[in-house]
């Protein structure tokens, strides 16, 4: 897809050829570009050109990709056919290649062939992935491969294998002591050499300190080539056979108990707030006493809280005396009343988009303080990416592959990275993170993939799939006589919330059991549950008899519950049973209680009512709280809420794309009238005020001289006629005309401010 033999004048007279969908595709894909609405085309081309813009557009490049844009830079300018020649990959993906490159506007069709813009070199020169093109000095064009051979001949043995060397570890090297400017006859090592016959050069201030293979030079050592390896195959990914119903049971068995756990936490938190740190992080001892409460590590419950906290179903908000703590949000009572699925798929999409770092919280950060759960710093913009890859690169193993083991992850990792080499070193950590949390919330079973996340990724709702492959809710357990009830299935919402509220969970899997014990009917009862109530709800939910045990249990601890009242004196108890009383008072266990009897029925307590009540319930005893007005206060405590945050609502994808499709339309829109606009101005020779910048870009694509008007520090205005080089951090660097002939590299420096008009000259 060239631009025909002629070309186009300058990268923003391509642009405008484009048609409109073309350009939506452009601004789709490099989306700064259109915040704002570029006024006309020139400005549409500077942005384009601007160093951070070029990065970003080459952060979502693969390897083989850059490779190719690598060897266009060496190139400098030349033809379709001839880069394809010098690109050791597969036939037609070089040409693909090159199609995507011109729609991202960072190669374009000049007069004199196709080049790639001009800040494209220096910004894969100073990232990550530096490629082959090394640098080359600015006022030097590129050498003709004659010469580069012809130099190379007559190299000696250690100055080749120093250069091959060189090339072999990624084209760079430090420049130690090393002369430069010398000639020749007067180099005194082999580095010295290798500079005096430019095939080392300066990194410049990209580089400092830093030799630089040329990338031409790279290019007649290889034969030709840019690379000595195929650019366009991407690293294998090791994987074996697993067993599906293994796979399958282990993703649906993680997908359960994460809904659970994260129900269990959040309800706990209702009752019994977490307190927040001044950071509003979660302390190290809140973090251990929800691992113990969910019987969990702490690495897994730092995951749970930071889900639930991803997801908006728990927030901060202000105790009863001003401290911050952590409570549900709002939104947890209507997601706890969501299907099994549905609360799945909100988790998923919660952890999918989150840049959160769970697997930090317990690690040193650079203070050597250890990392909080739920702090704020606790986050990487990369790490959504770096599970979206992860999982999309298991999605494409064969069905019923997952990773190897031991070779699997690593083979994971390096498929990444070549997925997108420019990203920053902590890829590896991500992609090992996403993995790992990818099991705990189900969405893999033994490194595989489950049906469910792949609709995830697609972009579909995956709790239908999810619903079709879970058991269908149960509405009935079948109690036992050893006091417990086994759920043969998951259990209805309602059902199993009534149940944890008389039962304690003795085991989790396929079918969970429940205990009954003293303790939990009262517990019970505490909410406010009343005897009859409880056989009914016994009778009701066991699809086999009642045993006679637990009618006794429920009778044995229904008769003691309320013998004793506690109320507040600081507190006092008081019961119509004088012998049970009085046992209370001689009790040696009790002596820590500061009690005193009063009267025949009525003792009182120097400890508050909120310590005295669970001491003795701690001696086995039952007691409720009586009111001022002689009341039994019985009942579920109130939970707490917060109001869930705005910025936690699920975001909408098709709302999100509705949204950039309208932005980007609008900015064509607003590319066509401003380039109509200018169409219909009187011609000028001259660009003053904003078009200036338009200007110097334009001319560092043409590679032309300009004259400009510059105001000195004095105030003097003159005029100068120069090549521009860069224009990056409001500064103009360009070679000088007037100067060369007292330094024909003679480079300068202009503040774009200062600069009044730009006129081409030529």
């Amino acid at each position: 897809m060239g631009a025909g033999p002629s070309g186009h004048r300058s990268l923003a007279d391509q642009l405008r050829s484009w048609p409109d969908e073309r350009l939506q595709r452009l601004l789709a894909e490099r989306l700064d570009l259109a915040t704002p609405a570029p006024h006309d085309f020139g400005q549409l081309a500077s942005r384009a050109a601007v160093r951070n813009s070029i990065a970003r557009a080459l952060d979502g490049l693969t390897r083989g990709e850059l490779s190719v844009l690598d060897a266009l830079v060496v190139a400098g300018q030349t033809t379709d056919s001839e880069l394809a020649a010098t690109v050791h990959a597969g036939e037609g993906y070089a040409a693909a290649t090159l199609v995507r490159l011109r729609d991202l506007a960072v190669a374009w069709d000049s007069p004199e062939g196709l080049r790639a813009l001009s800040g494209v070199g220096d910004a894969m020169a100073g990232g990550p992935d530096a490629g082959v093109s090394g640098l080359r000095p600015r006022s030097a064009a590129p050498r003709p491969a004659a010469e580069i051979a012809e130099a190379l001949a007559t190299l000696p043995p250690d100055a080749r294998r120093l250069l091959d060397h060189v090339i072999a570890e990624g084209g760079t090297a430090r420049s130690g002591t090393v002369r430069v400017g010398v000639r020749p006859e007067d180099a005194e090592s082999p580095a010295e050499l290798l500079v005096a016959l430019r095939l080392l050069v300066p990194g410049g201030s990209l580089l400092p300190g830093l030799l630089v293979v040329p990338g031409e030079v790279g290019l007649v050592v290889r034969g030709g080539r840019t690379t000595t390896d195929p650019v366009d195959v991407p690293p294998a990914v090791a994987s074996e056979e697993r067993s599906p119903r293994l796979a399958a049971s282990a993703a649906l068995g993680a997908a359960t108990d994460v809904v659970r756990r994260v129900g269990l936490l959040l309800e706990g938190w209702g009752v019994r707030p977490a307190a927040a740190l001044r950071t509003t992080g979660l302390g190290v001892r809140e973090l251990r006493a929800t691992a113990a409460q969910l019987q969990v590590p702490e690495p897994e419950a730092a995951l749970l809280v930071e889900l639930a906290h991803e997801a908006g179903l728990a927030a901060s908000r202000a105790d009863a005396d001003g401290n911050p703590v952590w409570v549900p949000t709002s939104a947890f009572d209507t997601w706890a009343e969501l299907p099994v699925a549905e609360r799945w798929a909100a988790l998923a999409r919660a952890w999918l988009s989150s840049p959160r770092l769970p697997s930090l919280v317990g690690e040193r950060g650079p203070d050597q303080k250890p990392w909080n759960a739920l702090t704020p710093e606790l986050s990487a913009a990369g790490m959504p990416e770096a599970k979206a890859m992860a999982l999309a690169v298991l999605a494409d193993l064969p069905d019923g592959h997952g990773l190897a083991a031991g070779t699997g992850l690593p083979s994971l990792v390096a498929r990444v990275a070549w997925e997108r080499p420019r990203r920053p070193r902590t890829r590896p950590d991500l992609v090992a993170w996403a993995v790992a949390e990818a099991a705990v919330l189900g969405l893999t079973g033994a490194d595989v993939l489950a049906p469910y996340a792949r609709a995830l990724l697609d972009g579909a709702d995956p709790a239908p799939v999810l619903a079709e492959l879970l058991p269908p809710p149960v509405d009935h357990v079948l109690v036992q006589a050893d006091l417990t009830a086994v759920a043969p299935g998951p259990l209805e919402p309602d059902l199993a919330r009534r149940l944890q509220q008389v039962a304690d969970v003795d085991s989790h899997g396929a079918g969970t059991v429940y205990r009954f014990t003293a303790d939990s009917v009262r517990r019970a009862l505490d909410a406010g549950w009343t005897a009859a109530e409880l056989h009914a709800f016994v009778l009701a939910a066991s699809r086999t008899p009642v045993p006679q045990p637990l009618s006794y249990l429920i009778d044995d601890v229904v008769r003691s519950f309320g013998r004793l009242r506690v109320g507040l004196a600081s507190s006092f108890v008081r019961s119509e049973d004088e012998a049970a009383l009085a046992a209370l008072v001689n009790d040696s266990k009790a002596a820590g209680l500061g009690l005193q009897r009063i009267a025949p029925t009525v003792v009182v307590s120097s400890l508050p009512i909120d310590v005295l009540l669970p001491r003795l319930r701690e001696l086995g005893l039952a007691p409720v709280v009586e009111g001022p007005d002689g009341v039994v206060r019985v009942g579920a405590p109130d939970s707490l809420r917060a109001r869930t945050p705005r910025t936690r609502e699920p975001a909408d994808a098709a709302r999100t794309a509705a949204r950039t499709a309208a932005q980007v339309t609008a900015a064509v829109a607003a590319l066509r009238e401003g380039d109509e606009a200018a169409r219909n101005r009187p011609a000028s020779a001259s660009t003053p005020g904003g078009g200036v910048l338009s200007a110097l870009r334009d001319a560092i694509e043409r590679r032309g001289a300009v004259l400009i008007g510059f105001t000195d520090n004095q105030g003097v205005v003159s005029e100068r006629t120069v090549r521009p080089l860069v224009v990056e951090g409001g500064q103009l660097t360009a070679f000088d005309a007037d100067a060369a002939e007292d330094d024909p590299d003679a480079e300068r420096r202009y503040a774009v401010h200062r600069i009044s008009r730009v006129i081409p000259v030529g």
